[in-house]
């Protein structure tokens, strides 16, 4: 199987699975692991942040960023293509009590004015805006990539209002390996983002949420009130610190069997690419004049070796990553070909 479906379908690689066979560790909860310390150490330096910690997930980074920067009714900016609007389960309205002023931006990336527009300084009437919200790259808009100057001026506008500023960096090596700005950069001025290490990395589990020291000593308390406080975590932290020493620069390699991907699909009669080239390493495309459905399209793939994802509005996405080759792009092509032509 030539699985597309996701970067999140990656495997340990085999020296991977060695450094996490010979992990030192001890009680990440006491904050005695050597190498969940060496994971945040790397991480917090690697963003420009004071401080980090390692987290189970994503999804838990993005959570323990909202409670800690936010009170029970406030509202945050945030886009409507959101990660943590569309796929964190109402996470939000259930732990943190917030409300969410959607943006309608270009894939995912919204502009300066319209930050202006949405801020509310709030009254007996109305939340107080409290937070900005951004994502890079942006999984809902097709891995899209906001460019440094359009994030450093919603970020600026922010910090001119008083808000505080998060980033959602699941993909943000992606973003960085793909325009040569370092992920600091990027960073610069948000009080808060975090890596995801079980995307483009290739980890079997985890995230490290970075902000500043006391930013962080918060969080920490959030982490154990959730169930994200870990003991001999090291086993697992030490994927992320192999993947940061070897999986990063090749996330290069992705990018380019995308854009591989794109460049095919695209003369693939009956095939519609909404994203060529694309940013980083998803492809979006629809097959509405193959006459087949979504669903009926990705059946017949599936049953050919080759696993996509009925992304949303009629779109499929495909997704390289660390296991797919490019070998494994030019079959995926071969067999994207012969549904298309019904054969």
């Amino acid at each position: 199987m030539i699985d597309l479906y996701s970067d999140t379908k990656t495997k340990p690689t085999p020296g991977m699975r060695e450094a996490i066979a010979n992990a030192e560790v001890g009680d990440a909860q006491k904050d005695e692991d050597p190498t969940v310390l060496k994971l945040e150490r790397m991480v917090a330096d690697l963003v420009g942040k004071e401080a980090a910690v390692f987290l189970p997930s994503g999804t838990m980074c993005n959570q323990i960023a909202l409670k800690t920067h936010t009170n029970h009714g406030e509202t945050v900016i945030a886009d409507r293509l959101s990660h943590v609007l569309i796929s964190e389960a109402g996470g939000p309205g259930l732990l943190s009590g917030v409300l969410f002023r959607q943006l309608e931006g270009n894939a995912g990336r919204y502009s300066a004015e319209q930050v202006e527009e949405a801020i509310q300084p709030g009254s007996r009437y109305q939340s107080p805006t409290t937070l900005l919200w951004a994502e890079q790259t942006n999984v809902y808009g097709g891995g899209v990539i906001w460019p440094l100057e359009q994030l450093q001026a919603v970020r600026a506008t922010a910090q001119k209002h008083g808000l505080k500023a998060h980033l959602d960096g699941a993909r943000l090596l992606n973003a960085s390996v793909a325009t040569g700005v370092p992920a600091a950069d990027y960073a610069e001025g948000f009080d808060s983002t975090w890596l995801c290490l079980t995307k483009g990395l290739g980890c079997p589990v985890g995230a490290v949420l970075a902000g500043s020291a006391e930013f962080i000593d918060r969080a920490r308390g959030y982490q154990h009130r959730i169930g994200g406080a870990m003991r001999q975590a090291g086993i697992i932290a030490a994927a992320g610190v192999y993947a940061l020493e070897n999986h990063v620069e090749r996330l290069a390699e992705d990018h380019q069997n995308a854009r591989m991907l794109a460049a095919g699909l695209a003369e693939i009669a009956g095939i519609t690419v909404l994203n060529d080239p694309p940013d980083s390493n998803m492809v979006l495309f629809r097959v509405d004049e193959t006459g087949k459905s979504v669903s009926e399209f990705l059946e017949a793939t599936d049953e050919q070796g080759v696993k996509m994802c009925d992304f949303r509005a009629g779109q499929i996405r495909a997704v390289t990553h660390i296991d797919v080759t490019s070998d494994d792009i030019e079959r995926a092509l071969d067999v994207v070909e012969t549904v298309a032509n019904g054969r």
